[in-house]
């Protein structure tokens, strides 16, 4: 069956309020048209999804335009569980392009770019088995390598608030595979024609092995965002426009980044979010939730400075200084003298804190204007009242 070519708005907007009275028809909360890249020696196994768009509670318009095209390709749409994931076929293509037939002349730019991605497959002679769409109806665990690279953009696009997606579990869908530029090989392909290809002179140059690609394989940042490195940043991980990303000790992880112009010379772990205005210095390691934060997300507050080499283990508020390379945890014992604690009971006011001169990282995390520092002379970590103002550049930002 086809779809008949769709001569007006109206007529368009019928043809999806149709599909989506349909029963059993549900919304879904993401979806989008991959190209996937498939094994070398095993041709049905996917190493990454590439998606042009991505739709994130947004275009139900285009989504059942989607679904009603695969249906009448003979394609079956799959509504009863969390995802589904389907092959595209020609038929599909010209379907959608009849649905779309309103908007195709006008469809350039910022605008209707579900609609771009149609026209961009209709003029390719044959789609094979290379392109596939995923529609995700609830945010349960992903079940597809597909699946988890549509979480990941939409991570990285910052469609989706960080620490906001499911990805239980998606390791173990990734392929580990050796990345050449934005071509995984599977490993196994490598070792089996690795002598062959040594000799020929055709072994690739390997960037890295890993089951993640990086950031900038597959995201454009914002014109004011700076990434000196491309390995520092991986997919997944989310920067607000403004962040800088200096080469050196940096990374960010996937699930992780920052909420506005933020300078990164250190490590933010997975589930780590750096807000507006901070400083991250040299080698300073904010942790994630596996590796000593007692399982608690890190937040780090407005204008707050990480001094080279320390390590951040429970969450900041704003306008607060870790001196270079103290370590501060929530079992981390806390001197704070009687003068100091008042002064951070007044930036506080919320905040219960009791009258004692010594703490746990806990018991101060979330904390504004505190200034973590080691005496010097007995080498006890202390607390004071921050009497600093931390402000990037804005010329670097």
């Amino acid at each position: 069956m086809a779809i008949e070519t769709i001569a007006s708005t109206d007529a368009f907007t019928s043809l999806v309020e149709e599909t989506r009275n349909t029963e059993g028809y549900r919304e879904p909360v993401a979806f989008g048209i991959a190209r996937v890249d498939r094994g070398q020696k095993h041709a049905d196994k996917v190493l990454q999804a590439t998606f042009a768009i991505v739709n994130w509670n947004e275009n139900f318009g285009s989504a059942a335009v989607f679904i009603r095209a695969l249906q009448e390709a003979r394609i079956t749409v799959d509504f009863s569980g969390s995802e589904c994931v389907a092959t595209l076929n020609d038929t599909f293509v010209a379907n959608a392009m009849a649905a779309f037939a309103p908007y195709l002349a006008e469809a350039t730019g910022d605008a209707h770019k579900n609609v771009q991605v149609i026209k961009a497959l209709s003029a390719r002679e044959d789609i094979g088995k290379d392109y596939r769409i995923v529609f995700l109806f609830e945010d349960a665990a992903p079940q597809s390598v597909e699946a988890v690279y549509l979480k990941l953009y939409a991570l990285s696009l910052g469609k989706a608030p960080l620490r906001g997606v499911n990805l239980n579990g998606a390791f173990g869908i990734l392929t580990n595979v050796a990345w050449v530029g934005n071509t995984p090989y599977e490993l196994e392909y490598l070792r089996e024609n690795e002598i062959e290809m040594k000799l020929s002179g055709t072994f690739p140059d390997i960037t890295s092995v890993d089951k993640f690609p990086r950031f900038l394989q597959h995201v454009i940042p914002a014109d004011n965002t700076r990434i000196l490195d491309a390995s520092k940043v991986r997919m997944g991980a989310q920067l607000a426009p403004g962040t800088t990303v200096m080469p050196g000790a940096s990374y960010i992880n996937f699930n992780a980044g920052t909420l506005g112009p933020v300078m990164v010379e250190g490590r933010i772990s997975s589930s780590a979010v750096v807000g507006s205005g901070s400083d991250v210095g040299g080698g300073a390691s904010i942790l994630g939730v596996l590796s000593g934060t007692d399982g608690n997300p890190i937040t780090i507050g407005e204008n707050t400075l990480l001094g080279a080499n320390s390590v951040t283990g429970l969450p900041l508020g704003d306008g607060c200084i870790v001196d270079a390379g103290i370590t501060v945890l929530p079992g981390t014992k806390i001197k704070i003298a009687p003068d100091q604690l008042e002064k951070i009971r007044e930036a506080n006011p919320e905040a219960s804190l009791e009258s004692k001169t010594t703490f746990k990282g806990a018991e101060l995390q979330g904390l504004n204007g505190i200034h973590y520092r080691v005496d010097s002379t007995t080498g006890e970590v202390i607390a004071r009242r921050s009497t600093r103002e931390v402000k990037l550049n804005e010329e670097l930002h």
